[in-house]
């Protein structure tokens, strides 16, 4: 199958740099495949499981969480707010933050902008656990 080259970068530096057969992430409006020949195209990501297929079939997963993804002239770009590969989750620290989350949306009286921080939190560590099993 043909390659393309892909970079993934987070604020944090680059956490992948090489030859690509496919990247599969979700987006804003869904799950995205890109392949060797995409046209140029700039999308937004959403928050879950994100997939890497390595020229020697090899696939490696993630937890993606925002960011932009962009193909230019056959060259793929992820600039990810988050991006944890599926071996570096910790899943411990994973199901503490899903706990808090829970705990704090069990409490009365959560204006509005609160409940999106909490429901935020709680789905960023749901992606990971998900991803890490």
């Amino acid at each position: 199958m043909s390659t393309f080259p892909l970079e993934i970068g987070t604020p944090d530096g680059i956490v992948f740099e090489g030859e690509a057969e496919r990247i599969v992430c979700r987006t804003v409006t869904g799950d995205l495949a890109v392949l060797a020949g995409h046209c140029n195209y700039c999308t937004a990501l959403g928050m879950g499981e994100a997939a890497v297929v390595l020229p020697d079939g090899t696939r490696r997963t993630a937890a993606c969480i925002g960011g932009i993804l962009t193909v230019m002239e056959g060259k793929c770009s992820v600039f990810a707010t988050t991006w944890e590969w599926k071996e570096d989750i910790d899943v411990e620290r994973a199901e503490k933050a899903k706990a808090r989350a829970q705990e704090a949306l069990n409490a009365k009286d959560l204006d509005d902008e609160a409940m999106k921080k909490l429901t935020a939190r709680l789905n960023r560590a749901l992606v990971r656990l998900s991803v890490a099993k």
